[in-house]
């Protein structure tokens, strides 16, 4: 009898665990690093200082490039899930951060922008640190260029992201037809939506601070 009692506990444990919701967030972050937007890098920086500033113990912050190929676990600059100590979490916050400077300092324009293969890096990602609400900032002009070869026409599962453009520079191109920048924010929109994820863009950087 003792002994069904006590496997009845550790049933209603597993279950309650299982069924628990986690509160913690989870960020990743993807870095436009083209030629035509490696000028914004520098304000990309602050951007991530915010965030940092934001996050809260057991919060997971990933950020990484956007490139010729960017699903890969190479393309990841800084990521932590952070202490419950707040001296530890300080200590994490500064590692991240320097680290995020160093590449920014460095790093040279990539070629080609892999949008698509960073999203699917970014919900691979998060899926994995299984934060409760899971958010992805794409810093970028939103102009997929890819190299010859990659093939990027899939659905990416968006279920249960938010997914927020930031500071969707107009390009040279925009300004002689604006449809050309409407289309990429329509086209994006659609491929977050259509997937099941909450599409949002925001270009004044001050609203941020509501997001997180």
């Amino acid at each position: 009898m003792r002994r069904v009692a006590l496997l009845a506990c550790i049933v209603l444990a597993a279950c309650t665990q299982a069924g628990s919701v986690a509160r913690n967030q989870g960020v990743y972050l993807l870095l436009d690093t083209s030629g035509t937007y490696r000028d914004e890098l520098r304000k990309a920086e602050q951007v991530i200082l915010f965030t940092l500033s934001k996050l809260e113990p057991a919060d997971s912050f990933a950020v990484a490039r956007i490139d010729t190929g960017s699903f890969s676990e190479k393309d990841i600059i800084a990521k932590a899930t952070f202490d419950e100590r707040p001296t530890t979490a300080n200590a994490q916050k500064r590692a991240f951060a320097q680290k995020v400077h160093d590449f920014i300092a460095r790093e040279n324009a990539s070629q080609y922008t892999d949008i698509t293969g960073g999203l699917l890096q970014a919900v691979e990602f998060l899926n994995e640190k299984g934060t409760g609400r899971k958010t992805i900032l794409i810093f970028s002009d939103l102009e997929q260029d890819l190299e010859k070869g990659y093939k990027r026409d899939i659905e990416v599962p968006f279920k249960g992201f938010d997914v927020v453009a930031l500071n969707v520079v107009k390009l040279r191109a925009d300004n002689y037809d604006p449809r050309q920048y409407l289309g990429r924010l329509e086209h994006w929109k659609g491929e977050v939506e259509k997937a099941g994820g909450h599409w949002r863009v925001v270009n004044d950087l001050d609203r941020l601070d509501k997001m997180l």
